[in-house]
């Protein structure tokens, strides 16, 4: 008889130039993995992509024997390129999202005039996770868990007692994700937060980015349901849908685009593939003027 496990090892990698958080969760040492919001290293000034980060990942994953199952992503990220393809290629796995990622696609194909033969049918990843699916980890049971609003296709991963959730939240002192990309919406966020609310207080939670408030501590990516609920700066108990959506609705208008958006973007909705070479072998991103 297969023994669950309900709480996995999870080991953090953050890179400071885009403040993500990337994670190796596991069941046990030589045993089975998923690797999350994996990063690829990118100087926008020269164009330059580079894998050190990631390699960090492929080196850790070495040392503990682990074999890697899944390379998940919470969503198509707009502030980092992703390093799902890397790490498949060097430590197998299957790169999955969630298969809202159509809709995302569809919105971004318009944006950048991608070519013809560009699908917006999510082909691009090797698997499409649906609200409530399942899936496994070695011992570990994993439940998908679809929470809109940043963008419509953010999927939040509940693995044991360990709750990945993407740009969904952030830590208690930072608060909630933005809702003014193409698609985001305020009401649907809210919404799909208080499904990650009701998990049991003691849920351990940990974030896809962290901005620690005017440098007053070290970077942390975990908390619990219980703090959130407790503490979060803009949706702890007691504050109703219409308060969040006022608030949400005036911060987001007073905030910049990323500073990757639109590489990242164009890379991610492609599985952290890039676009096909052109007739002269080289790649190129797309800057659309006065589109966002």
């Amino acid at each position: 008889m297969t023994t669950i496990a309900t709480r996995p090892f999870v080991e953090a990698f953050l890179d400071r130039d885009t403040e993500t958080w990337s994670y190796v969760i596991y069941d046990r040492d030589g045993g089975s993995a998923a690797v999350i919001d994996a990063v690829l290293d990118f100087d926008q000034a020269s164009g330059r992509t580079s894998t050190e980060g990631a390699e960090k990942i492929v080196a850790f994953v070495r040392e503990r024997e682990l074999t890697v199952e899944w390379v998940l992503e919470t969503h198509a990220h707009a502030d980092h390129l992703s390093a799902a393809p890397y790490i498949r290629d060097q430590l197998g796995g299957k790169i999955a999202i969630g298969d809202h990622i159509c809709q995302v696609q569809g919105i971004f194909r318009d944006v950048f005039n991608l070519e013809k033969e560009f699908l917006v049918d999510g082909s691009q990843f090797d698997h499409l996770f649906g609200d409530g699916d399942t899936f496994t980890i070695g011992a570990l049971q994993g439940r998908v868990i679809y929470v809109p609003g940043h963008t419509p296709a953010d999927m939040a991963w509940l693995i044991g007692d360990a709750l990945f959730v993407g740009d969904t939240l952030f830590l208690p002192d930072v608060g909630s994700a933005r809702c003014d990309f193409p698609g985001g919406d305020a009401r649907a966020l809210y919404q799909s937060v208080q499904k990650l609310l009701a998990l049991p207080e003691d849920t351990r939670m940990f974030m896809c980015h962290d901005y620690p408030p005017n440098d007053a501590r070290e970077y942390q990516c975990e908390t619990t349901v219980g703090a959130q609920k407790r503490s979060n700066i803009h949706l702890h108990d007691g504050i109703s849908e219409d308060e969040f959506v006022k608030m949400r609705s005036e911060r987001d208008a007073t905030l910049a685009m990323p500073r990757l958006i639109l590489p990242s973007i164009q890379v991610n909705i492609r599985a952290g593939q890039m676009p096909p070479a052109e007739d002269n072998g080289t790649v190129y991103l797309k800057v659309p003027i006065n589109k966002l």
